[in-house]
């Protein structure tokens, strides 16, 4: 098989040994979980349960009616103990619903629904009302997502299985572990959008789970056009527009969507979660993540009610150097953001937990831009790193855009490979924020 990829792109270490193959472990003995009411890209929503209710495993606690929403579930089963803000893995307090167990599993769970009986109205407003999100980046809800407007016709479904961050492995081992669910999630998306053409993306780190793989589509691709696609190991390959490129040959253009191309992208432990609510009736109340890293003495993948506080994990389940530990992510080294310390949930995007020692958390000064080209050459998306840095000194806002900012996917390639070590993604990040800020007080002044 023919190994694709994309143009630009590095190498950071991979790390993934210490994880790579172990098995996944369910943590069920979760005495309180603090889960986020929002969880998602899009509008926000809001609690539907008050402090004292009896809530069940499954049961939805909080929801809204606007379309870019997704509901949120209750993910054990107890009693309301608290609403309040609570710190996020953004490092943001943000509302949550915290429940403490009752020692029963009482639950209320969406009837089974044949996704290749229904119609396409019917298999979006299960995905919806599972409370599916994209789990693999930003949350986005996925109903909206296979829901292309008029016009735009999908050819192909792609099931993301890069999994390019160094150190995680929790899709590695959803597909050896769940391969099937994956395939029946991959079929049921092509069934409801119509397509004819489905592809698992990986990289050849990952080569292995191909014979897998295949037997799954055989079993249970229900007669589908689905292959796989083995691609270069390669950051940042597992992201949508990169993917897309590499299987396609097609390129997202700049502002646009998957959709514009004809394609959609969905992570695999989101394809999982839509069987799951198909063939079982469960919304999305677990999320499988990896936690590992230099301080920790005991790496695992795991699988977790949504709500589970990292704090409730130390040291029960996982082992911690107290004394070599010097950071927490939430996420991957890459794209993941530091934390202050345990005290935040796992969500339904959460893709891992890192706990690094000083060799791996150390940090350098910020020097000056020499000039080098490193972030143009490495940019998967094409862009001037240095130069949109430049803007974003300036305050200069408007020019920053139309150099290319709200095209940045804050992969932080060009962050790795800067000699003089500028902070570009962050400055990026901040740069959209202020961006986004301006336009919308633009737009209020502008309806005044």
């Amino acid at each position: 098989m023919k190994k694709k990829t994309f143009r630009g792109g590095a190498h950071p270490p991979e790390r993934k040994e210490r994880t790579e193959g172990l098995p996944l472990e369910y943590v069920r003995s979760v005495k309180q979980v603090v889960i986020p009411v929002n969880q998602h890209f899009g509008a926000p929503i809001h609690p539907l349960v008050k402090v004292g209710d009896v809530v069940k495993r499954g049961q939805k606690i909080a929801d809204a009616e606007a379309k870019m929403t997704v509901p949120v579930h209750a993910s054990i089963a107890g009693v309301v103990k608290k609403i309040e803000p609570r710190m996020q893995p953004n490092n943001i307090d943000g509302m949550c619903i915290v429940i403490e167990s009752d020692g029963s599993d009482a639950t209320d769970f969406l009837p089974p629904l044949d996704g290749f009986a229904c119609t396409k109205e019917e298999a979006l407003a299960r995905i919806h009302e599972a409370g599916i999100v994209g789990m693999g980046g930003a949350g986005f809800p996925a109903h909206v997502k296979f829901s292309p407007p008029p016009g735009k016709t999908i050819d192909v479904v792609i099931a993301n299985a890069a999994e390019c961050e160094p150190y995680l492995t929790i899709d590695e081992r959803t597909l050896a572990e769940n391969g099937g669910d994956v395939v029946e999630g991959l079929a049921i998306v092509m069934k409801a959008l119509g397509v004819k053409k489905g592809v698992v993306g990986l990289e050849d780190n990952k080569a292995q789970l191909v014979a897998g793989i295949g037997d799954a589509i055989a079993k249970r691709g229900h007669g589908l056009d689905i292959s796989i696609q083995v691609l270069t190991t390669k950051y940042p390959q597992g992201g949508e527009k990169m993917l897309i490129t590499a299987i396609t040959g097609k390129e997202v253009p700049s502002g646009g969507l998957p959709m514009d191309v004809g394609c959609v992208v969905s992570n695999v432990g989101t394809l999982k979660a839509i069987a799951d609510a198909f063939t079982k009736g469960i919304p999305l109340i677990e999320r499988a993540f990896t936690i590992t890293g230099g301080a920790c003495e005991t790496p695992k993948n795991l699988v977790a009610p949504i709500g589970t506080l990292v704090a409730d994990l130390v040291p029960a389940i996982v082992k911690v150097n107290d004394a070599s530990l010097r950071c927490i992510v939430a996420g991957g080294p890459m794209m993941g953001v530091s934390v202050p310390n345990y005290a935040f949930p796992i969500q339904k995007n959460t893709s891992g937990v890192l706990l690094m020692d000083r060799a791996e958390a150390e940090a350098s000064e910020e020097g000056t831009c020499i000039r080098c080209g490193r972030c143009m050459r490495t940019c998967s998306c094409r862009l001037s790193p240095a130069l949109i840095n430049e803007s974003l000194l300036a305050n200069d806002l408007e020019d920053a855009e139309a150099i290319g900012l709200l095209d940045c996917i804050e992969c932080g390639t060009c962050s790795f490979v800067c000699p003089s070590r500028v902070r570009l993604v962050q400055r990026f990040r901040v740069g959209k924020q202020l961006l986004r800020g301006k336009k919308q007080k633009e737009a209020q002044s502008a309806r005044k």
